[in-house]
């Protein structure tokens, strides 16, 4: 039997969202940036998505522009900020996704006169709105900052931080890939500049995402080209995808997991004592939990329940080939040897308590089971 215990990762495509895929490819087959009908018809699907997706989230239609996903989103926002900005400090945190990371690592990198901040966060993996304000000064151009992180689940002081880069006229980055139907999200509201988002996260489609940006924020073209989306993502749009990223809105309520979540931390804890539940005390989101099993090898574990039939992550799914420890837990002060031993369970709403509890017996069994390959008895 498989379980599937990875939506953090990507939640299986919902049937809704292949349906207005099909529809979009069938009804509107033209170039959205045609003027014939079947351009039309196509552009009356972006457009109606755009409306759609600017009304869920509290946004601005016109501030909307389609990507291929979060990253993308998050490399025009720091590409749009940094390549008009003179030299200053960028503020971010030591756990953000390697969306935020890299391309800020590798600019700060080619461009040392400008100085990258990295904030660790405290041992619930909370980066505190105090140690951003402590961080940001006069020089600061931008500040990145995850809404809840995709490994811990642990959500970020994102409120706090934005009204202290509201009334610095600072502009912010929150990538709100992992919150988005997890939690309240309203863009104006939090007066930022800059907010990145992924379809597949929610049931819609992969390679399709957005990036919202605040009224009168100009961006700069990651890669020019025919200027679609009013000039600042160029490439034409996908249409089927953009539909079937707008038919998932709403379609899931991951609220429903958290007691599928809790009850398995309590079973693990009684079943595996010496299992670690990280970010156990700070606010997460409600389907996620990031556990530390010492002694035992992630990479190794995650064969051992992939055998069963489980699918769950040794860290974030976002890096190809990863066998690295969770840097998002060495910046939480956790030992490499520590890190290498964790395991991260995202449930959806399909999810029971029998998937819950049966993935604890799982963990027991590899648990004994690696055990004795290694000749340890106790």
């Amino acid at each position: 039997m498989h379980r599937y215990l990875d939506c953090n990762a990507t939640y299986p495509q919902l049937k809704v969202s292949l349906e207005a895929m099909v529809e979009a490819a069938n009804a509107a087959p033209g170039n959205p940036s045609s003027l014939h009908w079947a351009g039309r018809a196509a552009r009356r699907i972006v457009d109606d998505a755009r409306d759609k997706l600017a009304a869920f989230i509290g946004a601005e239609a016109g501030g909307i522009v389609y990507t291929s996903g979060g990253t993308e989103a998050n490399n025009i926002a720091i590409h749009s900020v940094l390549s008009t900005s003179k030299p200053g400090r960028i503020v971010t945190t030591a756990i953000e996704h390697p969306a935020i990371l890299k391309p800020l690592e590798t600019f700060a990198s080619a461009n040392p006169e400008w100085e990258l901040i990295k904030l660790r966060p405290n041992g619930d993996g909370v980066v505190t709105a105090e140690s951003m304000a402590a961080a940001i000064n006069e020089e600061t151009r931008l500040v990145c900052l995850m809404y809840a992180n995709n490994e811990s689940g642990a959500v970020q002081p994102v409120e706090a931080v934005a009204a202290l880069c509201r009334k610095a006229s600072i502009p912010m980055l929150v990538d709100a890939v992992q919150m988005l139907g997890k939690k309240a999200v309203r863009f104006n509201d939090l007066g930022i500049d800059f907010m990145s988002l992924s379809a597949h996260k929610i049931g819609g489609p992969k390679g399709v995402g957005a990036l919202l940006v605040r009224r009168g924020v100009k961006l700069t073209e990651l890669a020019p080209g025919g200027g679609q989306e009013r000039g600042r993502r160029s490439g034409t749009e996908n249409v089927p995808g953009i539909a079937g990223f707008s038919a998932a809105l709403g379609k899931v309520d991951f609220s429903t997991c958290e007691a599928v979540r809790n009850l398995f931390e309590a079973e693990l804890g009684k079943r595996l004592p010496r299992a670690e539940v990280v970010s156990l005390q700070a606010s997460r989101t409600p389907n996620t939990s990031l556990v530390i099993l010492p002694g035992l090898d992630g990479e190794t574990l995650l064969m051992q329940l992939d055998l069963a039939g489980f699918a769950v992550a040794s860290g974030s799914a976002c890096s190809s080939g990863k066998r690295e420890p969770s840097h998002v837990l060495l910046a939480m002060g956790v030992s490499e040897l520590k890190a290498r031993s964790s395991l991260r369970v995202s449930f959806g709403p399909d999810n029971s308590s029998d998937d819950a509890l049966a993935l604890v017996e799982a963990l027991v069994s590899a648990d004994k089971r690696l055990k004795g390959m290694a000749g340890i008895t106790a």
